[in-house]
């Protein structure tokens, strides 16, 4: 197989993670005699830094040529400080997004059974976890109309969905969960957000062509609660830009750390893959960063977009050894975790190849 892959590092610890995604695609094609070229572009703070703009015309152009995108992490702390500030880093993960027309996020919480007492849920509450997020990314609160009045004192942002934005991507995660267990929970707010009324109402009729798949409707308040009360309960999540933004970073508790959480943003043409992660630069430059969410990024690319279903196995497995051999990064060890196996990013990204 010969693919085409862009490497946006991002900012903050995001070009040391996908340092280590690239070496694991990198070994996958060596050993199964795939061609994966590279070619590499700047996105969020550093390209503001560089050309002024988060998402540049030329990295824009790569990510359309290119057959997959493996994306580090976007964000600077001066932006979190200065809420007034026009350009910003995000902008360009949000341009890129509707630009690709990359409309659905999943999000796999997948539990390894040696970080259970990483998470601060109790172990029995988590065993026997797996849930499949889908994410809308293209509507929504983000992408609706934003407005400042001229005094400064008030804000609006518009929760904005049409029927086929609700349409596509609930398709998607009712397929997804006729292959897996044929249960699908569909969090809206309903009861008060009109938005949600029609996301229910498009749900709902939809779900009459999937028959075979049970459909359960539940409120934002009460998901987020049974999240963490019955993770077990849930099968496929499909949710609202806004919402699903909140509950997967919540579900990063259930994995036990947000550095072991891998996403696809998906549509009809290239895929985008990142860990959920942020830029996290207090611990940038040091070698502290989880690589593990980046190569599972990785192993989502390899399955759903060029359906190598075998070498994503050989990635997961690699992790579940090294995991299971007691090597551990710093946000994932507990006070009965070997110091001596506690690694940083190059060792824990070295041992997963070793373990390949």
């Amino acid at each position: 197989m010969k693919k085409h892959i862009l490497v946006i590092p991002g900012d903050g610890i995001g070009p040391e993670v996908t340092t280590w995604g690239k070496a694991v695609l990198e070994k996958i094609a060596e050993q199964y005699g795939h061609e994966f070229t590279f070619d590499e572009a700047l996105m969020g703070h550093a390209a503001i830094e560089a050309t002024g703009n988060p998402l540049p015309d030329e990295t824009l152009e790569k990510a359309k040529a290119s057959d997959a995108i493996l994306f580090g992490a976007i964000g600077h702390i001066k932006y979190d400080n200065d809420p007034s500030a026009k350009v910003r880093p995000e902008q360009g993960l949000l341009k890129i997004r509707k630009e690709l027309g990359l409309y659905a996020n999943l999000r796999p919480i997948m539990l390894f059974d040696e970080l259970l007492d990483a998470s601060s849920l109790k172990p029995e509450v988590l065993r026997g976890t797996d849930i499949l997020f889908f994410r809308e990314l293209t509507g929504d609160v983000y992408f609706g109309e934003k407005k400042r009045s001229e005094d400064r004192n008030t804000a609006s942002d518009l929760m904005i969905y049409h029927r086929y934005e609700v349409e596509r991507i609930a398709t998607k995660a009712f397929e997804a969960a006729r292959a897996r267990n044929k249960r699908l929970c569909s969090v809206d707010k309903a009861n008060v957000l009109e938005a949600s009324r029609l996301w229910r109402e498009v749900v709902q009729e939809l779900a009459k062509q999937y028959p075979d798949v049970e459909t359960e409707h539940m409120f934002i308040d009460n998901a987020a609660m049974q999240l963490v009360k019955n993770p077990k309960k849930f099968d496929v999540v499909l949710t609202a830009n806004l919402f699903g933004d909140i509950l997967t970073d919540e579900a990063s508790q259930i994995a036990g750390s947000m550095g072991m959480l891998a996403s696809a943003s998906v549509g009809d043409g290239t895929g985008f893959f990142e860990p959920i992660h942020g830029s996290a630069h207090d611990i940038a430059g040091q070698d502290k960063a989880n690589p593990l969410a980046s190569i599972l990024s990785v192993a989502l690319m390899l399955e759903i977009s060029f359906g190598l279903k075998e070498e994503a196995k050989k990635i997961t497995d690699a992790i579940d050894k090294a995991l299971k051999e007691g090597y551990r990064t710093g946000d994932i060890a507990d006070a009965n975790t070997d110091k001596t196996k506690i690694l940083g990013t190059k060792a824990m990204g070295q041992k997963v190849l070793e373990y390949l």
